[in-house]
């Protein structure tokens, strides 16, 4: 497998690593009506975060 290969297979599955989080639904992550609150924002930008730096990494793999 050559490294351009790799790379690619590395980029697919972060992609679908970031889908499945981004898609994963709030009450996975806390059930107690207090907490869903404070978790909706701290996802919010933590997958907002996520999705930044995979279009990043997507930009560089472009250019290389």
């Amino acid at each position: 497998m050559t490294l351009h290969a790799r790379q690619q297979q590395a980029i697919s599955f972060r992609g679908r690593s970031l889908l499945a989080f981004v898609l994963t639904p709030i009450a996975a992550f806390a059930n107690d009506p207090d907490e869903i609150e404070a978790v909706a924002e701290l996802l919010g930008a933590a997958k907002s975060e996520a999705i930044e730096r995979w279009r990043s990494l997507q930009s560089e793999s472009l250019l290389q």
